[in-house]
């Protein structure tokens, strides 16, 4: 320490002041090392557990933090009548976030100019406890039933032999797997590779429901739309600027953060009544669809501002943990398929990963409620929770000053359902509409850039798994699926002997198209509006 500094000193985690930091305890000047080193003993071990177990998904990610402002409204009409959710009821009513942006195939250190879906999760710190919106940055997901999610996740992460990502690999999973024709149209276009996370859509992808005062309730859907607008990358973009940096997105969302240009979106919501709805040709529970804007016009409720970067990437960013399962009052789940898997699974990676007191974590805890539970103990504790007037009661119930019930908010909200317990795909599955729709409302360059890479990647796929993929584009798309055959020689004749696949459901329009394959000329997409289908920038590098 030399005369004149005023830093403060470095100590162990004890608190002991460290008076050597270079050299180690040794028998003389050239070792052997003692084993009382403890400072090194204390500085090496937690050195090698620096790292915990990575996402299996979502690795890569970065996180922000803001505010959410709510309208106080549901487009021009009081949000009080749909939902009484507190953080949406008065108009400027604000409350903190973390945002967290992600490559989900990837691992931690994997370029962020993949073809991969984005993650974007917020977590507000309510009132009444957090609340978790956790989406992707497309509008549906590949699957609509969370018992196939190990499959799709093993299908796209890295050969078990290879350990490289094969399409050979993808595309035998997805030709026998119709749900994902949506998603694959949607994934293989420039939105499938984000210009910066400032520029992508976010959806919440699941369907919700909302619950008013009246205990009565909505389906709802929740997408964010990005002030800045929406850009993507071709193939040819993401390579160039992959060529010089792996981590461009997260650059770029923490470099204007820190100069002060600070990016918005504002979060728009789908409602329909709570029933099955019958007069549509999908569910409105299955995450490969979307809701027609032209029925279910998307409406605004609040504005999302991030301002400000980590502090520590580790602590803030590593170990934030998100759940679908993490609502609060006047929130509540639908029977989605892949809502109900996630609930479980998003949690319970968590205790795995960062251990089973990670709630405790700062960026993790409830900021603005209350936190009293009777949980006691297990790896990593390091704050016994609020509790009871007795610090001897650790149970409930008690009359002798432990902690009590809240008064219930009254009877349990919903439909009342009957049927059969069963292990049965929902009925009306319609795999092919809207993933044709969706290419048709494609700018050009979208649908160039989605060809050409379908094309190349299922080019490696052996050849019955390329005719079954034109097939599924040709039911979906004369347009798509006549160039993407085209590109990979292969014709309508080529594929009119096969079959539907093993229990599949096809619509009747579905069976009209087999019957004259790339000959049914163009959907009629006239006036047609979906969430996922705005304007798109092509984002080239810098």
């Amino acid at each position: 320490m030399t005369t004149g500094d005023d830093r403060p000193t470095l100590t162990t985690r004890q608190g002991h002041p460290v008076h050597d930091n270079q050299n180690q305890r040794t028998v003389g000047a050239r070792g052997p090392s003692t084993l009382e080193n403890y400072h090194f003993l204390e500085k090496i071990s937690h050195f090698d557990r620096e790292r915990i177990p990575e996402r299996v998904v979502h690795a890569r990610g970065v996180t922000t933090f803001g505010y959410f402002e709510a309208y106080g409204k549901l487009g021009d009409e009081p949000i009080s009548r749909f939902t009484r959710a507190k953080l949406f009821q008065e108009a400027g009513k604000r409350t903190d976030v973390a945002v967290r942006f992600s490559t989900v195939i990837g691992g931690r250190d994997s370029a962020e100019t993949a073809r991969d879906p984005r993650g974007f999760a917020v977590k507000f710190y309510t009132e009444d406890g957090n609340w978790d919106l956790v989406g992707n940055n497309l509008g549906v997901f590949f699957i609509r039933d969370a018992i196939k999610f190990p499959d799709v996740i093993h299908a796209l992460k890295p050969d078990p032999v290879t350990f490289r990502q094969e399409p050979a690999r993808i595309f035998d999973f997805m030709s026998q797997t119709p749900e994902s024709m949506h998603m694959l149209v949607n994934l293989f276009s420039p939105r499938g590779i984000p210009a910066t996370y400032r520029f992508m859509q976010g959806f919440g992808v699941n369907t919700y429901k909302w619950v008013n005062d009246r205990n009565e309730t909505l389906l709802v859907k929740y997408h964010w739309m990005p002030k800045q607008g929406v850009r993507s990358l071709t193939v040819e973009d993401a390579a160039a600027i992959q060529a010089n940096d792996l981590g461009h997105a997260t650059k770029d969302l923490m470099e204007a953060i820190d100069r002060g240009d600070h990016p918005e979106w504002e979060l728009l919501v789908q409602v329909m009544s709570d029933d099955e709805h019958a007069e549509l040709d999908f569910d409105p529970l299955d995450d490969t669809k979307v809701w027609p804007e032209n029925d279910f016009p998307p409406r605004p409720v609040g504005r999302l501002v991030l301002n400000r970067n980590v502090s520590n990437n580790f602590a803030e960013n590593e170990q934030i943990s998100f759940g679908t399962g993490v609502l609060v009052d006047g929130l509540d789940f639908s029977d989605d398929k892949m809502l109900v898997g996630r609930t479980f699974s998003y949690s319970d990676t968590q205790r795995y990963r960062v251990g089973p007191n990670y709630l405790q974590l700062p960026v993790n805890q409830a900021k603005n409620a209350d936190v009293r539970t009777n949980q006691r103990d297990g790896l990593m504790a390091y704050h016994v929770d609020g509790a009871g007037e007795n610090p001897h009661v650790n149970y409930e119930p008690s009359i002798t000053g432990g902690l009590r019930e809240a008064p219930s908010p009254g009877e349990e909200v919903g439909p009342v359902l009957t049927g059969r317990l069963t292990r049965r795909r929902i009925p009306r599955t319609n795999d092919y509409t809207q993933a044709g729709q969706r290419y048709l409302l494609m700018h050009q360059w979208e649908r160039d850039d989605l060809v050409q890479n379908l094309v190349t990647l299922i080019s490696e796929c052996a050849r019955p798994v390329q005719e079954r993929m034109v097939w599924h584009f040709l039911l979906a798309e004369d347009e798509l699926g006549l160039r993407v055959g085209q590109g990979l020689g292969i014709t309508p004749a080529d594929v009119t002997h096969l079959e539907p696949l093993p229990g599949q459901t096809l619509t009747d329009e579905d069976r009209q198209r087999l019957s004259q394959l790339g000959k049914n000329g163009p959907r009629d997409v006239t006036g047609l509006k979906m969430t996922h289908c705005v304007p798109d920038e092509r984002g080239l590098p810098a």
